[in-house]
């Protein structure tokens, strides 16, 4: 019998390329339904069926959600009506896409990159909620009768169990667009001399500027430190609070920041090397069942992290293990400038963590795409 097998992402990037990828060489028929494709380094493989759905949209919480809903309608009837007799994988994106799984006699996997409904806590719901609830049992039923389960660090995997302990996970860790790019050097950095950052030191927070990323935790920092000439916080993103982010700096006549529109595949990496440290930002409610993607490209270009989470978030552990940066909470201030100040003037400890990030990113490269399908081929254990 063929063997055949649908992956479901709204917004296909280069991740779900590699395991697409990988799964093309070993099954007859594979075959995609997404709203968008975005190629960054390899392409997808040519073999695979593509069926298009609505596309996945960034806007704000409604129209976001508004996307989930029609792209799950559309899914559904895709996968009765002409994936039917395929193995399904899902990943979480949409989030409602999964929940499919119980109307279906095929055998599914899921990965899982944001957990929800936990994830919908940054939005105000509540475990006593209704809608938390129903979506909470559902997944005691789903992740329960899953084939695979597929997850990116220890701590998901923890709030996974608790809805079902006998579930078959596997802990992959993400990796790098930029899989063995080098860092371009600052003097030859074109970005860096576009945007007038000679003889600067660059703090760069990049990516989406939605409710959950607490930037304005980096603007109060910037107004800290708004005395010191030589440093530059750089924002680079879009998303809701982008006006909000505006109008904060506007009011306290920050000159030491930079709002820059969000950058394109062929910029990206090339901005990204032009900071000296990244922020990455990480919601108080969500800690523990998220992980940003963007921590993996920020590693390929060799920057120090100054991280804004909670001290027991996967994000946290990488960059404590790694010895990479150091993480605060969002109301260490005071510990997030000195911290600027000190990696500033300190050359050789900038050094060190860029020598520790660089090693770092031999662990997160797209040969982990692999994992996925030898998993996947293997046999459940038996749970006694």
């Amino acid at each position: 019998m063929a063997k055949r097998i649908v992956f479901v992402n709204q917004a296909t990037g280069y991740l779900t390329i590699d395991v697409i990828n990988e799964f093309a060489e070993e099954f007859d028929e594979v075959a995609l339904i997404t709203g968008s494709i975005r190629i960054q380094e390899r392409p997808l493989d040519s073999s695979v069926r593509v069926s298009y759905i609505t596309k996945y949209n960034r806007g704000s919480a409604f129209k976001k959600a508004l996307s989930w809903i029609i792209g799950t309608i559309q899914i559904y009837f895709l996968l009765i009506l002409k994936y039917k007799n395929f193995e399904k994988f899902f990943f979480t994106i949409p989030p409602t896409a999964y929940l499919i799984a119980l109307c279906l006699k095929s055998q599914y996997s899921i990965t899982v990159f944001d957990l929800y409904p936990e994830a919908l806590k940054a939005f105000g719901l509540r475990e006593k909620d209704l809608l938390y609830k129903w979506w909470s049992a559902k997944n005691r039923r789903i992740f329960s009768g899953a084939h695979k389960v597929y997850t990116l660090s220890k701590n998901l995997e923890y709030e996974i169990k608790k809805y079902s302990p006998i579930v078959d996970i596997h802990v992959i860790e993400n990796w790098s667009a930029f899989s063995g790019y080098k860092p371009l050097k600052k003097e030859h950095n074109r970005f860096r001399n576009d945007v007038e950052l000679k003889g600067k030191f660059v703090i760069q927070y990049s990516g989406n500027i939605g409710i959950t990323h607490n930037v304005e935790t980096l603007v109060e920092v910037a107004k800290k430190l708004k005395h010191h000439k030589d440093l530059i916080f750089q924002i680079i993103g879009r998303g809701e609070r982008s006006n909000v982010i505006q109008a904060l700096i506007k009011r306290d006549e920050l000159s030491n920041c930079q709002i820059l529109p969000f950058r394109k595949d062929d910029d990206l990496f090339e901005s990204l090397c032009a900071a000296d440290l990244a922020v990455i930002t990480l919601d108080n409610k969500t800690s523990d069942i998220s992980l940003p993607s963007k921590l993996y490209n920020i590693i390929a270009a060799g920057l120090p992290i100054m991280a804004i989470a909670p001290s027991n978030s996967a994000l946290s552990e990488i960059v404590s293990n790694f010895k990479i940066g150091r993480t605060f909470k969002n109301e260490e201030i005071r510990e997030m400038c000195e911290f600027i100040l000190k990696l500033k003037d300190d050359e050789v400890l900038k050094q060190r963590m860029i020598s520790n990030t660089l090693e770092a990113s031999r662990k997160f490269t797209f040969k982990n795409a692999s994992m996925y399908l030898m998993h996947y081929l293997e046999k459940n254990p038996t749970i006694n």
